[in-house]
């Protein structure tokens, strides 16, 4: 009979990672799938090769951590990386079974491989979300063109494969999420230009005692940019990027409280790392009926409880999918995930108060970050009527513009009318933009399918579960 795991956790990032470790140290029959050939998620990135022994822990914070996590996890669990999750479902759920579902379990759909994909299947008791997040951009003048890319985007040129972007860089945004990516850049011999931040430079000087525990990081930090000569600048953003047929100067304006632009000037650079926060990762919580609230940022997150149990039996979330907040709390709700998931499983997982005060002292930090970096009306001020808003889909702000004209009143029926996130990433890169143009918030995805997925193997969902370890 094929193998029904105890847990199943989607995601090898620092919540996934903790979150297995914790539920197989309590005892559960763990297994991890994720879709990348290593571990890290987003913020330890694919680990370059022998990088670590010239440099311990460079670039990665904590990484001597995690891998010790990953080490013991690898003793206790079964890992199954290169697995790209395109659905999950419940028993009973899909009528006309064929794939052996079992009342009370969970399916986890995968297609594992390379480039010749095979579809698999996991099957689990429960299940602990911990997908992660992708970069928040917004659409400016010349921001499709070659040499922009997202702050997150650069990072994980920088610490996945030791590349650099450019040779001059500029790095935009708001939040300390710009400093990290700045210094990084500077270390590994980049010019950077400037780094400018749309919000004021000492956001959280209104919470000094959430921030001390992050005073040393930034100061680190601040000290590498002044070593590098790295220019830092407040209430200032980049509003326009030129050249032909890829990146030659920036327009940086000065602004005012709402981000309108008060004066402006031109800086020279062949790169631009642009970054305004990031975005959950929510489709699989949405495909199985999970309930969502608004962050502290506005966007949508997974709802949870104290014991970070979602609105759906037996379904944990973990980590971004929360809402963002760094990888320390994403940690910290993992192993809070994969110890509530022992206990309501039966196993006897004694009382952890210090981790609950734990994740409720570094969520109070995460809200506090989100209220003193916020992203301002003033933006859309930037825009022009030929600027793309969707670049997938090549859709300008005056399609936009017509579609809000036509009787649009949300993002969705502005989709219907324009096009705009019906293209590869699927709403991605631009679902927030237009939902502010639309003047809404932004949904949670709704996704049947969460990864692409070839007709054939979506039409044949035959295959047995994965039987794992012997």
């Amino acid at each position: 009979m094929s193998r029904v795991y105890d847990l199943a956790v989607i995601g090898a990032g620092p919540a996934g990672v903790a979150g297995a470790l914790s539920a197989a140290l309590a005892g559960l029959d763990v297994v991890l799938v994720d879709g990348a050939s290593r571990p890290g998620g987003q913020y330890f990135r694919h680990l370059p090769e022998g990088f670590g022994a010239r440099r311990p822990g460079a670039l990665h914070h904590g990484l001597d951590r995690f891998l010790r996590q990953w080490e013991a996890l690898g003793e206790r669990a079964t890992v199954l990386l290169g697995h790209r999750v395109w659905a999950v479902e419940r028993a009973g759920e899909r009528a006309g079974r064929r794939d052996g579902g079992r009342e009370g379990t969970v399916t986890v759909r995968c297609l594992a491989g390379d480039r010749e994909e095979r579809p698999r299947t996991v099957v689990a008791r429960a299940l602990l979300i911990a997908t992660g997040a992708h970069d928040r951009p917004l659409p400016f003048p010349g921001w499709d063109l070659p040499g922009v890319l997202t702050a997150g985007g650069a990072q994980a040129l920088l610490k996945g494969d030791l590349v650099v972007a450019g040779r001059e860089i500029v790095v935009a945004g708001t939040g300390p999420f710009l400093l990290p990516v700045a210094a990084g850049l500077a270390e590994a011999g980049a010019r950077v230009r400037g780094v400018y931040e749309a919000n004021g430079r000492f956001g959280l000087a209104r919470h000094p005692l959430l921030a001390a525990r992050k005073t040393a990081e930034a100061l680190g930090y601040g000290v590498s940019l002044a070593r590098h000569r790295v220019p830092y600048h407040g209430r200032h953003a980049v509003i326009e990027a030129h050249g032909e047929d890829r990146l030659t100067h920036v327009t940086v304006a000065r602004l005012d409280a709402e981000w309108r632009p008060l004066a402006t000037r031109t800086v020279e650079c062949d790169t631009l790392a642009c970054g305004y926060g990031f975005v959950p990762q929510l489709e699989l919580a949405v495909q199985l009926g999970c309930e969502t609230r608004r962050g502290a940022d506005g966007v949508p997150v997974a709802a949870v409880d104290a014991g970070q149990r979602t609105s759906v039996p037996g379904v944990y979330a973990a980590g971004e999918t929360t809402g963002v907040g760094g990888a320390g709390l994403a940690e910290a709700e993992g192993r809070l995930a994969g110890r509530t998931a022992a206990a309501d499983l039966g196993r006897r997982v004694p009382p952890a108060p210090v981790l609950s005060r734990r994740v409720d002292r570094l969520s109070a930090f995460a809200r506090a970050l989100h209220r003193a970096y916020p992203v301002r009306p003033g933006w859309q001020g930037w825009l022009r009527r030929d600027t793309l808003i969707c670049r997938c889909e090549e859709v300008p702000l005056s399609a936009v513009q017509q579609a809000l004209e036509l009787g649009a009143t949300d993002a969705r029926a502005v989709k219907l009318l324009a096009r705009t996130g019906m293209g590869w990433c699927q709403g991605r890169m631009c679902a927030h933009a237009v939902a502010c143009l639309a003047g809404g918030d932004p949904e949670a995805p709704r996704r049947p399918i969460a990864q692409p997925i070839r007709l054939g193997d979506l039409a044949t969902l035959t295959e047995p579960p994965v039987e794992g370890r012997p």
